[in-house]
């Protein structure tokens, strides 16, 4: 398949600059195989049935974003991808000229110095002052997604950029379907009688990064780390015995589970993950998906083509473009299921 199958025209003002007011008033772009209803996330649980279990990702997104200086004078601009060692972290970072191993990045407010071990693929390998989560959490920033195109860091972005039940810290992106729901629509769904459960998946900076690869099978996907509690594991497989229905909040929630099928079950642990959906990919666990909407030419545009059939998915895209809802991070949503796969 060819990158270029995944592209479409987005209006540039309707990529969401800021949250809604709150976060359940997000709309919510319901796809049935007959057509669409146009609804919101604060009708939500009116989607789900008796003995579906509920799937949202638990992480929680650090300040991963570091600004210094190297000692020659040139600005840094550092992401972080991942902790390697007890002060040492895998990043991305941008300078005018590449760093050499000992060299040292300054942090304004910070007494001592970031050392640079060296590179390890795309990512240069950083050794901190202090453990590296401590380190950014006191010196760090929120880190918006590129196309969140403003001057700085708004009050109310530490708190929105947040799920409300995150709790994991190591994230560097938030799971942003899970964004929709406030405190409020997590009891009135527990009301319901609803399975609620819990994964981890650490979303690191590679999830921005672009697809360059004509042929998309040629592209490689970044690696991340997820957790299956046992209880989840249990849960999904009772859902699945009982003919329930497995959903999934977001795309990450998905990849999880998919990735610890072991042909028999979701296995529960920790593991490591690159799974890369796209369409023809056969899906065992997860029946139907919240989800907000999608970069072009992205993985994930890739992977909701996979799950709802790509030609269904672009017909959802073109009627939320005309309905004029907000795309991306701090857009809207939209809800997914599996029995509308086409090839």
């Amino acid at each position: 398949m060819k990158l270029s199958e995944f592209d479409y025209d987005l209006p540039t003002e309707l990529i969401a600059q800021f949250p809604s007011l709150d976060r359940a008033a997000s709309r919510l772009l319901v796809v049935e195989s007959s057509g669409f209803l146009h609804s919101s996330m604060a009708k939500f649980s009116d989607l789900l049935l008796e003995g579906d279990v509920l799937v949202f990702n638990d992480t929680m997104v650090v300040k991963a974003r570091l600004t210094g200086t190297k000692l020659t004078g040139g600005r840094a601009e550092i992401l972080l991808e991942r902790s390697v060692g007890e002060d040492e972290a895998l990043c991305q970072m941008k300078v005018s000229k590449s760093i050499s191993p000992g060299g040292f990045i300054e942090i304004a407010d910070a007494d001592e110095k970031i050392e640079v071990l060296g590179r390890s693929g795309e990512f240069y390998h950083l050794r901190f002052p202090c453990k590296p989560l401590d380190f950014f959490e006191e010196h760090g920033q929120v880190p918006l997604p590129p196309y969140i195109e403003r001057d700085r860091i708004e009050e109310i972005d530490p708190k929105r950029y947040q799920t409300v039940y995150a709790k994991n810290p190591g994230a560097v992106a938030a799971p942003t379907a899970g964004l929709h729901f406030s405190n409020e629509l997590m009891e009135s769904i527990a009301r319901k009688g609803i399975e609620i459960s819990y994964v981890t998946l650490h979303v690191g900076s590679g999830t921005f990064k672009p697809v360059r690869a004509e042929q998309i099978e040629e592209h490689e996907m970044h690696s991340e780390w997820f957790n299956i509690p046992k209880e989840t594991s249990t849960s999904i497989q009772k859902a699945k015995s009982n003919g329930g229905r497995v959903i999934c909040v977001g795309t990450t929630s998905l990849r999880a589970l998919e990735s610890a099928w072991n042909g028999d079950q979701v296995a529960d642990g920790w593991a490591e993950t690159s799974i890369f959906i796209y369409p023809g990919y056969q899906f065992n666990v997860v029946d139907a998906l919240l989800t907000n909407f999608h970069l072009p030419k992205s993985t994930l545009m890739m992977l909701v083509s996979a799950f709802a059939g790509k030609k269904r998915i672009f017909d959802a895209y073109d009627e939320a473009i005309r309905e004029g809802y907000r795309f991306f991070s701090y857009g809207d949503a939209m809800f997914l299921r599996k029995n509308i796969c086409s090839p």
